[in-house]
């Protein structure tokens, strides 16, 4: 009866949490029929069952839900996913589909979650039931939110026809145009540097269902999920940071100062072609329009916040994991700025903006106190501020880059350290070591 009443609270939380889930889901899909026209998460992800998949993580949401299996099952698992499809590209061959590299493969990942799904309603109970279906859970929430995203994206190119880069370009004077410096160093490292960038950009989630799969690599053991891993934050990123896109809603240097990422579409709607070679001039700033195509993902960097979380949630691994977590978040950071996808302000507030859900999340697993408020508050007050000062202070930004600069720095730096130093202090403390024993005293001779 305990346990019950134990269970009871959790089981709630968990209905709530779905409940709403789904009310977005299903909001976000009436959004995007209605704004652009387009089927929208929901549609999509079932056509997935029978029609060729688009690029996105299916495998690597079968591998998280895979986390509570035994080896014996993943084994199978992973064996009927392959065989499921094998078994659909055969019939697209024979009856003359079109075929695709990129959509080749994923429908049997997602046939076997949603399997997992019906076992765990028909044939599991109690504790086994929930964590099978907490680990198809997890799998397609990590599906789900790629769905989600690019829906988000498509609604922002449509409702927001004008762009705010001019302000952006203006206040990234204060760091000295990263983006244009980087940019021009990717050009001189040749295709080289350039593919490995795109690589590193493009596999971001890859990256993050690594980290994810060695803090959950002990699942199946305990039979229980950690209180928190990157997946919780990798999601929770993505689902606010929309939000702000339709707040400042900017297309990037490439876009409104460059050719396009295209090499020849954006040149139409830029402001001046400009990128990587000649910085911005420093005029008054006003909103510009353009295209309705283009996502206006940039403020803040998605990309540098999901880098940050990795980087963050792999401190904690292997020698190999923390090196590869740093190279991901370093590579991450040249790859938006090179390829002219960011200006340096947007890395600035995308690190504010994962500290800050960072602590939050971790606060809400621990239990809120002082110090946890304390940061949250600090980490948001200081984003709204950049997101202000970027809107309203572009020009005296620009003006007096030696004052500025140093304090946007100085604004990121105060929230690392803040997150630092009280991380730290919740971490649970190492039992003192135990005193050496000291050596029995000696007779004096006499």
């Amino acid at each position: 009866m305990k346990f019950a009443a134990r269970r009871r609270p959790r089981a709630i939380l968990w209905a709530t949490v779905s409940v709403v889930a789904l009310g977005f889901l299903i909001a976000l899909e009436i959004a995007a029929r209605r704004c652009a026209g387009v089927p929208g998460p929901l549609t999509s992800q079932a056509k997935e069952v029978i029609f060729a998949p688009k690029p996105g993580p299916l495998y690597g949401g079968l591998a998280l839900t895979m986390v509570v299996l035994t080896w014996r099952q993943r084994f199978i698992a992973a064996g009927a996913a392959i065989g499921i499809d094998v078994v659909f590209v055969l019939v697209r061959w024979a009856v003359g589909a079109k075929m695709d590299d990129d959509h080749l493969f994923g429908n049997g990942a997602l046939w076997v979650m949603l399997g997992c799904a019906v076992i765990a309603v028909t044939r599991r109970t109690g504790r086994e039931r929930a964590l099978l279906l907490k680990g198809v859970g997890l799998g397609l929430l990590l599906v789900a939110g790629r769905k989600t995203g690019d829906t988000w994206l498509l609604i922002t190119a449509k409702t927001r026809p004008a762009v705010l880069d001019p302000y952006l370009a203006t206040a990234d004077h204060a760091l000295g145009n990263p983006s244009w410096v980087v940019g021009r160093i990717v050009k001189a490292t040749g295709p080289v540097g350039d593919h490995l960038l795109h690589v590193v950009y493009a596999q971001l989630a890859v990256a993050a269902v690594v980290v994810a799969l060695y803090q959950l690599r002990k699942v199946a053991v305990e039979r229980r999920f950690p209180r928190h891993h990157l997946v919780r934050t990798f999601l929770v990123i993505g689902l606010l940071g929309p939000a702000i896109y339709m707040i400042f809603p900017v297309v990037g240097p490439v876009f409104a100062f460059g050719p396009g990422a295209s090499g020849t579409g954006g040149v139409h709607w830029a402001v001046a072609n400009l990128w990587p070679h000649t910085p911005p001039p420093i005029h008054p700033p006003h909103p510009v329009s353009y295209d309705d195509i283009t996502p206006r993902n940039c403020m803040p960097s998605l990309h540098t916040a999901w880098a940050t979380a990795i980087f963050i949630h792999s401190r904690k691994g292997s020698r190999i994991l923390r090196f590869a977590g740093a190279f991901w978040l370093i590579a991450t950071l040249s790859a938006t700025l090179g390829f002219g996808y960011h200006y340096g302000v947007d890395l600035i507030a995308g690190v504010v903006f994962a500290l800050t859900i960072e602590t939050a999340l971790r606060s809400f697993d621990r239990g809120w106190d002082r110090s946890g408020i304390q940061l949250v508050t600090y980490g948001a007050t200081v984003f709204a501020a950049l997101l202000a000062s970027y809107r309203y202070l572009p020009m005296e930004m620009a003006e007096h880059p030696w004052v500025f600069g140093p304090l946007l720095i100085l604004a990121m730096t105060s929230v690392v350290y803040g997150y630092v130093r009280t991380t730290r202090l919740w971490e649970p403390k190492a039992p003192k070591a135990a005193l050496a024993r000291q050596p029995e005293p000696q007779p004096e001779l006499v």
